[in-house]
């Protein structure tokens, strides 16, 4: 599987090859990415607004899908998971299997390029995935711009877009998704203090889709 921002032998699916041997020796899931606290805000924010258990969820990018099992212990049922490594969708499967939880599906998809069954989704979360495609030193512009269209083409109208970023302001993703969605509310994350002045090193924002 090729993914138009990041060759099939990247260093993503070496890093994703690594943990996935670690999983098997020790049992380690490996990296959450943003902590945990960025997965206890996301099922805070879900349980705070009454979503449905049974609404339908798109994780982008899962990497070892532990948001997923974490959501599924907290209720969710309708739950999915795409990556473009296989190599990750192969750890997310091991640590689903360990975890018991087989209502969890899990699909090697490129998200730039989504197969035409990815659609109608309530919810999609992405923690660190629109900031991957943001490094892409080949055509980092066109490429965000396909992610916002691929957004908008799987997420239900007025469904919920929670994103968590480390790359990006909010004025900045404001900007990145202005056509199509609209902000909700932004999500409480750690600050940090720096030369004297206080700001975030993590953005999390809720959008809906118009």
């Amino acid at each position: 599987i090729s993914s138009p921002f990041f060759p099939p032998d990247s260093s993503w699916d070496a890093a994703y090859e690594r943990e996935l041997q670690t999983f098997q020796d020790i049992g380690d899931t490996g990296e959450i990415w943003f902590g945990e606290e960025s997965m206890v805000r996301i099922i805070r924010w879900l349980e705070k607004h009454k979503v449905p258990l049974d609404s339908s969820v798109l994780d982008i990018g899962t990497g070892n899908g532990v948001l997923l099992v974490e959501l599924a212990k907290s209720g969710y049922m309708n739950l999915t998971g795409i990556d473009y490594s296989p190599s990750a969708i192969q750890l997310s499967e091991k640590v689903r299997e360990k975890e018991g939880m087989s209502n969890i599906k899990l699909k090697v998809e490129d998200f730039l390029a989504p197969s035409a069954e990815l659609s109608g989704f309530d919810i999609c979360i992405d923690k660190g995935t629109f900031d991957a495609i943001s490094l892409d030193p080949s055509d980092a512009v066109g490429k965000r711009k396909l992610y916002v269209g691929s957004l908008g083409r799987v997420l239900k109208p007025d469904g919920f877009f929670l994103i968590t970023s480390c790359n990006w302001t909010k004025e900045e993703l404001l900007n990145e998704f202005r056509e199509g969605f609209e902000i909700l509310e932004e999500l409480p994350t750690p600050k940090f203090c720096f030369g004297g002045r206080i700001g975030n090193s993590v953005t999390a924002l809720v959008f809906q889709r118009k």
